[in-house]
């Protein structure tokens, strides 16, 4: 298969990239910006006709969840509707589409792990704009797939653990906030998962891919200074009230993964033995 990769400077396509090379069967078409402008539908049909391309993986999207809250509009364009040009794309050839979503179409009252079937109630511009983009490809495209994740880091690109690795290693004392609940994902997971996905073929559906495990922001941020050996910072956790944000974050927000699980039989690590290969890695 002819397979399109979006976003592919981002965590999640750079992982794509390093774990294609291990693939024979499929070509991989990785694009940015640079190479495919996913906001330009002329440009998408082009590229997907040329190049032949019987599967899209969307790896691109604006992240930038506070500045989401005063940017709506860019948020809407990459979010909602570049998914749904691509969708409409691909489906004109009988092609199938992977979707890359999140943990904030969930607006975290909930206090037992959430289920893909459950009800979406997004409290900020970027998880509407996610939900929107959700919608339109499983309505634009019969043969897609929705993966909802969340608390992504990687080796590439700026994150999380990078951010409290830095942070930890310049100063003496660190807030982190101790009362939002939920599962970090290491990138690599989450790719070698998307490739079962490929491997195994597409059933339809949304499904939901984070770690094992719960923890959070604060208990993540001893276990990332914990395994990078760092002992000189004291890390004291805050309420979220004690740290405003222009975007309003789930309390809580553990996805259950049975689905995912049993349809591909994936097996997920959990989050402390991924987050030790990743700071490995670095």
């Amino acid at each position: 298969m002819n397979i399109l990769i979006t976003g592919c400077n981002g965590q999640l396509g750079n992982e794509m990239q390093l774990l294609e090379k291990a693939d024979s069967t499929n070509t991989y078409f990785n694009t940015d910006v640079a190479e495919l402008d996913i906001t330009d539908v002329g440009a998408i049909y082009e590229f997907v006709e040329e190049h032949q391309i019987d599967g899209i993986v969307n790896c691109a999207a604006y992240t930038a969840v506070d500045k989401a809250e005063s940017n709506e509009e860019l948020c809407q364009l990459l979010n909602a509707e570049a998914p749904a040009y691509l969708a409409s794309a691909i489906e004109r050839r009988g092609g199938w589409m992977i979707q890359i979503s999140t943990d904030y179409v969930f607006d975290g009252t909930n206090h037992t792990p959430y289920r893909e079937d459950e009800d979406t109630c997004p409290n900020s511009v970027y998880g509407r704009t996610k939900l929107v983009g959700e919608f339109n490809v499983l309505k634009l495209c019969r043969r897609s797939v929705v993966i909802r994740t969340a608390w992504l880091y990687s080796t590439f690109g700026a994150n999380f653990v990078k951010t409290m690795i830095r942070l930890g290693q310049e100063r003496e004392e660190l807030g982190v906030i101790f009362d939002q609940i939920g599962t970090p994902t290491y990138a690599r997971d989450l790719a070698r998962a998307i490739m079962t996905v490929i491997s195994k073929g597409i059933e339809p559906g949304i499904y939901h891919f984070t770690n094992e495990g719960v923890t959070s922001w604060y208990d993540f941020t001893l276990a990332i200074h914990r395994l990078a050996g760092i002992q000189t910072c004291k890390v004291r956790p805050l309420h979220t009230s004690e740290y405003p944000t222009a975007a309003k974050r789930p309390a809580y927000s553990v996805l259950d993964k049975s689905k995912i699980k049993q349809t591909y039989g994936i097996e997920i690590p959990h989050w402390e033995t991924s987050l030790k290969e990743c700071i490995e890695q670095l």
